[in-house]
């Protein structure tokens, strides 16, 4: 059996659908920023149970557009150090210093401790990562201390469609949400991104910034330093199609992840990331971490060579402060997510995929870290 890192799901009927509604915006020569976007915008919005969406050409364009209307000019802002190089770039674009944080290991993601001791008299605000898709328990305590502190609580909420904690949608617990729709994603449009926010202010300046900082689609008025971060017609058509299986997708996503929770439980050398029942994770990624002294490379080469099973990308291999474009942004190291990065692994996990397959992956998973506990040595 053949198990990809990931694989895209569009069924006949929805491709059929896609096709149709392109060849409506290539007959009616509406390309950008027409009906297609608009609707994708309104279901997402109300998908998120939030006030307003914008659609725009990438999760990357996302967050620097909203960094660029909370102005953070000269300021810094709290990134934790293991999330995607788009994270803290787009803090530097938006003409801020990211101020690179450590994580909990019980979430890989921010905490209140962690977030309390990278703050400085020039913090702005607070970049929240929903690292694979969860939502951490900390979430609530840290959009508290942010309100305390009179600095702005920003969610990446790039992998977390449809994610949500106690019921609360990813992308509501801050002044806005940044989604990603690359073609990895729970859901994808090609290309993509969306801002969801309750602030009509920084709906106002997304729609603004997204289309070169004109006042208006038909307008020549150039009002703010904008970029052309629009979505096309024919990204917001599959946006749209894939939208709609969003439900179904995460549903399948959640079953094979109790299935991987009950097996791995039973396996040893390895461990689940577990936030509990109120983090309803849409399992963009399934996380585990291995037993220190196991080589993560030699176990995924072993996966794929010997029983072809391809893992999926780590969230992330390293931490910013190793990347050496970031050089010099961190003075001394972030030990937690250190150790996390290299420790970690995330295992195939499909919005298709069957309970056959989830069964063969933890049973290849099982035979690879038996072969190799000898060597572990602790």
């Amino acid at each position: 059996m053949e198990i990809p890192a990931a694989r895209l799901v569009f069924d006949d009927e929805d491709r059929a659908t896609i096709l149709a509604m392109i060849d409506g915006s290539l007959q009616s020569g509406s390309l950008t920023l027409g009906p297609h976007t608009r609707e994708f915008e309104e279901a997402f919005r109300a998908r998120h149970d939030s006030e307003y969406a914008v659609a725009v050409s990438s999760g990357t364009s996302a967050l620097e557009i909203v960094l660029r209307s909370l102005g953070i000019e000269g300021r810094e802002v709290v990134v934790p150090t293991n999330t995607f190089f788009a994270t803290a770039a787009a803090v530097l674009h938006a003409g801020g210093t990211p101020r690179l944080a450590d994580v909990s290991a019980a979430t890989l993601a921010l905490s209140v401790e962690t977030v309390e001791a990278a703050l400085t008299a020039d913090t702005a605000g607070v970049v929240l990562v929903h690292i694979g898709g969860a939502i951490s328990p900390d979430t609530a305590a840290i959009a508290k201390l942010c309100e305390e502190r009179g600095i702005f609580l920003f969610e990446d909420a790039a992998h977390a469609h449809g994610a949500s904690y106690g019921g609360r949608m990813a992308g509501t617990f801050g002044v806005a949400g940044a989604f990603s729709f690359y073609p990895t994603k729970v859901i994808t449009s090609g290309e993509g991104g969306m801002i969801v926010t309750d602030d009509e202010r920084i709906r106002d300046d997304a729609v603004i910034y997204r289309d070169q900082g004109k006042a208006g689609f038909l307008g020549g008025d150039h009002v703010r330093l904008g970029y052309a971060w629009r979505m096309s017609e024919l990204h917001a058509a599959v946006g749209v199609v894939q939208l709609r299986r969003l439900d179904g997708f995460i549903e399948n996503r959640r079953t094979v992840a109790a299935q991987y929770d009950a097996a791995l439980a039973g396996i040893d050398g390895i461990t689940p990331l577990v936030l509990g029942a109120e983090s309803r994770s849409n399992y963009y990624k399934y996380i585990a971490l291995l037993d220190h002294g196991i080589d993560r490379q030699h176990v995924k080469d072993l996966l794929r060579k010997e029983h072809g099973v391809a893992m999926s990308g780590e969230v992330y291999a390293a931490p910013l402060h190793f990347q050496p474009v970031f050089d010099g942004l961190q003075q001394g190291g972030l030990p937690v997510a250190e150790d996390a990065c290299a420790r970690h692994v995330c295992l195939p996990i499909h919005s298709d995929m069957t309970s056959e397959e989830a069964t063969y992956v933890v049973d290849s998973i099982a035979a690879v870290l038996g072969q190799l506990r000898p060597r572990a040595g602790s």
